[in-house]
């Protein structure tokens, strides 16, 4: 049985005069389900999601979004498409409502004022309404901005680091509406630097350097790493991070919390060196690798950008 897909893309690829911003990216993504786009700044998630919504042509590659193609039906796929940026790009000295009618009056949606009454409601903006969008916090204005690009009800919506900035419950209130956009129907693909972001969606690709270099769900690609991770927890364990890293057999040593983390290949290799450097009252377990060391492991193995000499 064929999957129905949402976006289809082979090969995609942007260059800006000489500079290679992404590369021979591929992406399949069935229709209802939650992706998580990640990778470090400058990798061409903005870049990779702007192609696939028609903002930005691609230079090589093709493909489609909703079954309209990326390269010649560019309006139509907009038209289907919600698009929410990294930067709040409403009108600050309107009210939440003038900023809907507005949307509402650019999208020529019927029935403006039931529409308008019926987003606010959802989102649960209707007792604010009235208030200007510059006096908003940050997690209101992204309800606003969420409300803006889901009003005509898009097949696909696309979220460019949405949650940054906000508070804790401001992103866990975001994404049970993301969840529950989801449950509808619609297909989100959301790029995110938070790993509990991450691990609610139901797969994850990881870009690095203009290339996607991982793709599946959390424990495919945890699993895929090959790591082995210890984790270490005391009072002088902070100044053990530099003493150990560089040692052979330990690929990556960060510090989360107050425990260290070191991640390799190799378990045998790891517990001798651990505990040889190991003084005072540090204690070591292993336990499971995280997605954040996975990525960590995927940003080391990417290496070196060298896009602006490609």
């Amino acid at each position: 049985m064929s999957i129905d897909l949402a976006i289809d893309v082979h090969g995609l690829g942007k260059r800006f005069g000489k500079k290679v911003a992404v590369s021979g990216v591929d992406l399949q993504l069935p229709r209802g389900e939650v992706w998580g786009f990640l990778g470090p700044n400058g990798s061409g998630k903005t870049t990779t999601i702007r192609m696939i919504c028609g903002l930005l042509k691609a230079s090589e590659g093709s493909g489609t979004a909703l079954g309209f193609d990326i390269l010649k039906d560019a309006d139509r796929i907009k038209a289907h498409t919600g698009y929410m940026t990294q930067k709040f790009s409403f009108w600050t000295d309107l009210t939440i409502r003038e900023n809907l009618e507005f949307v509402a009056r650019l999208y020529r949606l019927p029935h403006m004022r039931e529409t308008v009454d019926s987003t606010l409601q959802g989102l649960g903006l209707a007792d604010r309404q009235h208030q200007l969008a510059e006096a908003l916090s940050g997690g209101w204005k992204q309800r606003l901005a969420l409300a803006a690009v889901t009003m005509h009800h898009p097949d696909l919506l696309l979220l460019d680091e949405p949650t940054a900035g906000v508070d804790p419950q401001a992103r866990r209130d975001f994404w049970d509406e993301i969840h529950e956009l989801s449950s509808r129907g619609m297909t989100v693909l959301v790029s995110t630097h938070y790993m509990d972001e991450a691990e609610r969606c139901d797969r994850i690709v990881y870009l690095a350097n203009g290339h996607k270099v991982a793709e599946g769900t959390v424990a495919d690609i945890v699993h895929r790493s090959g790591l082995v991770t210890f984790r270490g927890q005391g009072t002088g364990v902070r100044r053990l991070a530099e003493k150990l890293k560089g040692l052979p057999g330990l690929d990556h040593v960060a510090y989360f919390g107050a425990a260290l983390h070191v991640s390799g290949p190799d378990a045998d290799i790891i517990r001798a060196t651990i505990t040889r450097e190991t003084s005072g009252d540090v204690t070591w377990e292993q336990v499971d690798p995280s997605l954040e060391d996975a990525f960590i492991a995927l940003m080391a193995d990417a290496g070196t950008d060298r896009r602006e000499h490609a």
